[in-house]
């Protein structure tokens, strides 16, 4: 009977953790404090691990806050489409008051982990929330340029882990914030026109056209062409304590280049295989290239 009870309630937890999982979109908010803590990394004069804790502990609040407002926000449009539907709160497994109320917790943690490391980290923070939740959200019913208004959040953690490191914003963190904004672009336009139809039927404008077309991968070729540009830069020794020797700089240059060979074979092809394609050589790409550049640093 009690190993009954006892299989019973841990099914429950289970159930309980994975819902937590899906309504702060676990793996999307870890890549983000990976970024966060890369840019950590790469600001820093000395490593403090309490630091990196509290980064760490902060940015998953925030990202996790965002995606439970966004939910929130968008249940019924989550409902119409398939992708989406099995969510917490259109499948019923969570009510709209408990989603807000775990996002009000995760909002007051993640800021107040933040602010213990310095106010502008907090400031950055509580910028990317909004923008994310008030601005981001409903307008992607609305223009394509939501992506846009998206890039900006999705491009502050590689920058809020330098700042967290320093308590200071000038070159350095706005170049690690171009790089990941432009690198926004091909990514979640990849995503897009795999999930074109299902997008749709919740009403969602993601791509730049509104349409699968030459028009929309072009956008995406010269957006991974900027990336490119962007992510070298420091290279030329202009962005101040940011700096990549030649050698890391080639090798970036060339992941690069293999991305967007992904995206001329979706210009050729368009279809959702090539997309697919292209969107995991993104994800490769943000994450090598980070882990280049803090490598880099410290051979250097």
């Amino acid at each position: 009977m009690k190993t009954a009870v006892g299989s019973e309630r841990e099914g429950a937890l289970a159930l309980i953790f994975a819902d937590f999982k899906e309504i702060t979109k676990a793996r999307l908010a870890i890549s983000v404090v990976f970024s966060s803590i890369a840019g950590y990394f790469l600001g820093a004069y000395e490593v403090q691990w309490g630091q990196v804790l509290l980064l760490a502990f902060g940015g998953y609040c925030m990202v996790g806050a965002s995606n439970a407002y966004n939910q929130v926000i968008e249940k019924d449009l989550d409902a119409l489409m398939k992708r989406t539907k099995n969510r917490p709160i259109p499948a019923g497994r969570m009510t709209v008051n408990m989603a807000m109320i775990l996002a009000v917790v995760l909002t007051i943690l993640g800021i107040l982990s933040l602010y213990l490391l310095n106010p502008k980290t907090a400031m950055f923070g509580a910028i990317s929330i909004f923008l994310y939740t008030s601005v981001y959200t409903p307008l992607k019913t609305i223009t394509p340029l939501a992506v846009f208004v998206g890039a900006i959040p999705g491009a502050i953690p590689f920058m809020l882990g330098w700042v967290a490191a320093t308590d200071d914003f000038g070159i350095e963190p706005g170049t690690l914030f171009m790089i990941q904004f432009f690198w926004q672009f091909p990514h979640f336009w990849a995503l897009g026109w795999m999930l074109n139809d299902d997008y749709a039927a919740g009403g969602f404008k993601m791509l730049p056209t509104g349409k699968k077309d030459a028009a929309t991968v072009l956008q995406i070729i010269m957006y991974t062409i900027w990336m490119m540009a962007v992510s070298i830069i420091p290279v030329y020794g202009i962005t101040g304590r940011l700096k990549l020797s030649v050698v890391a700089a080639v090798i970036i240059f060339i992941m690069g280049a293999v991305m967007l060979g992904f995206a001329l074979q979706l210009y050729r092809k368009r279809d959702n295989v090539s997309a697919r394609k292209l969107m995991l050589a993104s994800v490769s790409y943000i994450t090598l290239m980070q882990i280049v550049y803090v490598i880099d640093k410290f051979l250097a």
